[in-house]
């Protein structure tokens, strides 16, 4: 999937919705735990459920590989519904990987090839070199944090490196690295009134905006200080979306809530 084709799903859906497939057994109603493959059969509700009003579903890996191979297993059929009955919905691997070298090559690859991603995230702690293996594969998308919507992202990512915030620093470096145009970043919802200053150093580059919901951030926000010409925004909720019922109206209650979030994003799309 490119640029176009994602902004023309999101024009059609009236939506910029990620749903994070955030699976956690001990959360997931009771009676799917009888079935043989109880994530996978969650995630296919949901997806069943909200397709309609997403553009974007984003599995965070860490909740596939707590539960070892079958985990993985999991996230692998997953990926493979979604690339089978909905090859026009945007897929992100939320692995937040990021290592130098051939490392980062084969994460890369792990996630682009072997997976079939559309996109994969990453930390750029390391720099260009573990940045850029990412970048190497055409057709694919690499989701940098940039400013997350953590307490803890004021430790490091505000502190200021001379006269700018060190985040202003990782997303001026990055637009230098060969294939920088293959970057999305990841701002949090949170800190929606950075999202102004962020768009002046990447004007045209999607945003993974992560922190609407249950977390707080606002969708009038998002879209006041970070959406560009082709809306530029994929505003993910997980934990709203998923668990809004842990009954046997799982999906129909994740359908609401995915729906209300797209009537929400819909008047700023139309007036782009």
């Amino acid at each position: 999937m490119n640029i176009q084709q994602l902004f023309e799903q999101i024009k059609k859906k009236q939506s910029v919705l990620c749903v994070g497939l955030d699976t956690d057994l001990d959360k997931i109603p009771n009676h799917l735990l009888e079935s043989e493959d109880p994530i996978f059969e969650f995630n296919k509700a949901i997806i069943e459920a909200t397709h309609s009003y997403t553009v974007a579903y984003k599995p965070n890996t860490a909740f596939y590989e707590a539960y070892g191979i079958k985990g993985w297993q999991s996230l692998q059929k997953t990926i493979d519904y979604l690339n089978t009955h909905y090859p026009n919905i945007f897929t992100i691997a939320d692995a937040k990987r990021g290592d130098i070298g051939n490392t980062s090559s084969r994460y890369a690859k792990a996630f682009f090839e072997d997976l079939g991603f559309d996109s994969v995230t990453t930390a750029p702690y390391m720099g260009k070199d573990s940045m850029e293996p990412f970048l190497a594969f055409d057709g694919k998308f690499t989701i940098m944090l940039a400013l997350t919507s953590n307490p803890g992202a004021f430790d490091f990512q505000t502190q200021k490196i001379g006269k700018a915030e060190l985040y202003k620093k990782v997303l001026e470096t990055s637009t230098t690295w060969e294939n920088s145009n293959r970057l999305m970043y990841v701002v949090g919802a949170t800190k929606a009134e950075y999202l102004a200053d962020i768009r002046k150093i990447v004007p045209d580059s999607f945003l993974l905006v992560p922190g609407v919901g249950a977390q707080g951030g606002s969708v009038e926000e998002v879209f006041k200080y970070g959406a560009n010409s082709k809306a530029g925004l994929l505003i993910n909720s997980s934990r709203g979306v998923i668990y809004a019922s842990n009954s046997l109206d799982f999906a129909e209650a994740a359908a609401s809530e995915a729906k209300k979030l797209q009537e929400q994003m819909a008047p700023y799309i139309a007036a782009l």
